[in-house]
């Protein structure tokens, strides 16, 4: 248990936003920085298969009435559907900051889609956290933040966490899940120089969550009150993000990175950029569809 295996060795740039389909029994994740789409299906013969894009691809999810997905490219949302490779535009947000980028996003259980945004360079503060309605009206909910990541909830839906990962901060918002507000932002937990910086994140069945360590090769579990209770180590530094999945979404997928990486370290590292799966003894929560 807890012994992370690489599936993929995809040598990934930047290697994000890992998202389990129920309905296809599939991963979707990306390579941003290569503008590349991923699918890995552990149970068909055709296990891996990729999508090139023109432009980056930050988060992918899935959309709960319609086939195919809803992502989030350079400066904006689009519908693609995998099986025709068919990509719709949508609303872009950020076309007026050529120096930001959308990064990480998920959707909540209402299924309203929320993304961060951030700057390119990763060092000014002029990325925000966004909310994209069923009826595709978008919303910034949050600004300040060089570089975002994130969101995942509290298991009852009452807490919302969003990382600053530029400053090595998590924050939590208090969550009205009927109404897709936040509130009350306050710091949650807060890096140390020899824990990296938060990157991904994903909730379990039992209400802990799960903090991706850029810088810092693990996952940790943390309790309600931010305390860490377990760690998983990974062979490789940077440590992008997790995500639940299987059949009884007790698998945690780790995507990586070889973004910043010496030579020297990719000679150590030799499985970085790879997607890895660990068998684990605590389950997951589903993750949750757009309805849009």
């Amino acid at each position: 248990m807890n012994v992370p295996h690489c599936v993929w060795d995809a040598q990934a740039v930047q290697g994000e936003g890992p998202v389990w389909s129920r309905r296809e029994q599939a991963l979707y994740w990306v390579d941003i920085l290569s503008h590349r789409l991923h699918r890995y299906a552990p149970n068909e013969s055709q296990q891996q298969r990729s999508w090139q894009f023109d432009e980056v691809i930050t988060a992918v999810v899935e959309r709960a009435a319609q086939p195919g997905l809803i992502v989030t490219l350079r400066h904006g949302f689009a519908f693609f559907d995998p099986a025709t490779e068919k990509l719709t535009r949508l609303h872009a947000p950020e076309s007026h900051l050529p120096d930001n980028r959308f990064n990480d996003g998920k959707a909540d259980a209402h299924g309203r889609l929320w993304v961060g945004s951030m700057d390119f360079g990763c060092t000014a503060p002029t990325g925000s956290l966004y909310r994209l309605h069923h009826d595709l009206r978008c919303t910034q909910m949050d600004t300040g933040y060089a570089i975002s990541n994130g969101p995942t909830w509290s298991a009852d839906h009452k807490t919302m966490y969003f990382n600053d990962t530029r400053n090595g901060h998590v924050y939590a918002f208090d969550f009205d899940l009927e109404r897709g507000e936040i509130s009350n932002k306050r710091l949650f937990l807060a890096f140390g120089p020899k824990d990296g910086t938060p990157d991904g994140m994903t909730t379990d069945a039992e209400g802990g969550i799960w903090i991706a360590h850029w810088g810092a090769r693990k996952v940790t579990r943390h309790d309600m009150h931010g305390n860490e209770i377990q760690a998983i180590q990974l062979p490789v530094s940077h440590v992008t993000s997790c995500a639940f999945g299987g059949p009884d979404l007790k698998t945690m997928y780790i995507t990586t990175a070889t973004l910043d990486l010496t030579p020297e370290q990719r000679t150590r590292e030799p499985l970085a950029g790879g997607l890895f799966a660990v068998d684990m003894d605590i389950a997951g929560l589903p993750a949750n569809a757009f309805r849009g």
